[in-house]
């Protein structure tokens, strides 16, 4: 009967974890994913990206859903573990797909993001403005367009350079008037 009494008390402990880690689970994902949306709506990311693209996109919206589900998930397997119904196999898979994902995401934005940020750094300083003559390195021209990845001057020659914002972030350029 003790034994009984053991296996029982063990079982029902291992559930009320599972349910309290499913419950912190839902809190964190919750919370990180306003956490995540708010610092995007402080970037105001939707705003440039719709004034850029003329589309409205809804990144802050799906960035922070992305966050709160693999929250969710992560909390899932955890709460899975806990009662014993998780095996090695599954972590396997689980671990696969992480770091294929992970994989495809960094060749996917390695270039982007910088770029991104170096426009976001452009866009809210102003250093860089539509109808200003710049010079970077060996190339001199007017600014025709400004957006968030890279920078389109025209050259005295006629002659379209596209130059990636971050090289302007990184590089003196001398800003003519």
């Amino acid at each position: 009967m003790d034994v009984y009494n053991t296996i029982l008390s063990e079982t029902f402990l291992n559930i009320v974890a599972a349910i309290i880690i499913l419950l912190f689970g839902l809190i964190f994902g919750r919370f990180f994913s306003k956490l995540i949306k708010k610092i995007l709506k402080e970037l105001e990311v939707d705003r440039i990206l719709k004034k850029q693209t003329k589309r409205k996109i809804l990144l802050e919206d799906g960035i922070s859903s992305i966050i709160k589900y693999i929250i969710y998930f992560i909390a899932l397997i955890m709460a899975l573990n806990q009662i014993g119904l998780t095996t090695t196999i599954l972590y396997i898979v689980l671990i696969v797909i992480l770091v294929l994902l992970i994989i495809f995401i960094i060749l996917a934005v390695k270039d982007f993001i910088p770029n991104f940020i170096s426009g976001l750094f452009i866009y809210r300083k102003r250093t860089i403005e539509v109808g200003d003559n710049i010079k970077i390195r060996e190339i001199e021209g007017k600014v025709i367009n400004v957006n968030l990845v890279e920078t389109k001057i025209k050259t005295k020659t006629g002659d379209f350079v596209y130059i990636p914002n971050s090289m302007l972030n990184k590089e003196l350029f001398v800003k003519k008037k």
